[in-house]
């Protein structure tokens, strides 16, 4: 199926909605440079299993379905995916991308192919990793922040904190907030319905204030729990989001719908849980 220009839709551009289905052909869909922010966190190709026991996860919570690709087609996946990425993204807008280490060299590999700009590659580290016995233990994740064009990319460097703002005991806590080693937690959601890999609240929060504003588009191709549109949602921007797997595109557009972030039973169509908070006032 060929991609369709911005001229080939004559249609207003369509927002805040997520689709069960293929992100490609979702985003053939979509006009040319017609998305301000892309965050997206895809599968590794490392053969996940997302209830294995040391990960200590109860199987009743965790949603079935997660979707690996072969590590032999990783770079052709990462291709088609990234290169329908760079055709939405407007030359004022960002993307993060986040990996691990396995097949990191692929997606760096199209970024340059594909004519992407890397900016930074940021590391996130997280509290936990899986324990290992004969290697060091992986306790961090890769996000490339990469752009069209570095020149008119959006960068708003108020957006957190200003220039007078220190961290107790001195120290500009800007400088500190915008260094390129994030040291955030994951969130354990002990007792509630998940996905087996999400990004925390706070990771969205830091890279949606930096690089959007409201009313900005924000595109996440593999949306998982819905954990990029529904930060979007509670930040004022717009989304747009696919997801492949039904058990998770149904959950994310369950905490979408009812503007709820956490839901505390298995039923997550009518499950009490924590209200969205609407920032800004």
């Amino acid at each position: 199926m060929a991609a369709k220009s911005g001229s080939e839709l004559e249609q207003p551009m369509s927002v805040n909605f997520i689709r069960n289905m293929d992100c490609v052909k979702g985003m053939q869909g979509l006009a040319d440079e017609s998305v301000d922010l892309i965050v997206t966190d895809p599968p590794f190709a490392i053969q996940f299993k997302a209830k294995r026991s040391n990960y200590n996860r109860k199987d009743s919570r965790v949603l079935e379905g997660y979707t690996e690709i072969q590590a032999d087609k990783y770079l052709e996946f990462t291709r088609n995916w990234m290169t329908e990425a760079y055709r939405l993204l407007k030359r004022s807008g960002s993307a993060f991308v986040f990996s691990g280490w396995n097949n990191l060299k692929d997606i760096l590999h199209v970024i340059d192919e594909t004519g992407f700009i890397t900016v930074n590659h940021l590391i996130w580290k997280y509290q936990f990793g899986v324990a290992t016995r004969r290697k060091f233990v992986s306790s961090h994740y890769h996000c490339l922040f990469i752009c069209k064009n570095d020149k008119e990319r959006n960068f708003f460097i108020d957006s957190r904190y200003s220039k007078e703002d220190q961290v107790n005991g001195g120290g500009s806590l800007r400088y500190r907030d915008m260094e390129d080693v994030w040291v955030i937690n994951r969130e354990y959601w002990t007792g509630d319905i998940k996905t087996p890999t999400k990004l925390p609240r706070e990771l969205i929060q830091k890279i949606l204030a930096y690089t959007s504003e409201e009313g900005d588009i924000v595109l996440d191709p593999f949306l998982g729990s819905g954990q990029v549109a529904v930060v979007a949602q509670m930040m004022g921007r717009k989304y747009i989001g696919y997801e492949i797997v039904p058990e998770y595109f149904e959950f994310a557009q369950s905490r979408l719908k009812e503007k709820q972030y956490r839901f505390r039973a298995k039923d997550v169509s009518t499950a009490p849980g924590e209200t969205l908070p609407i920032f800004g006032t």
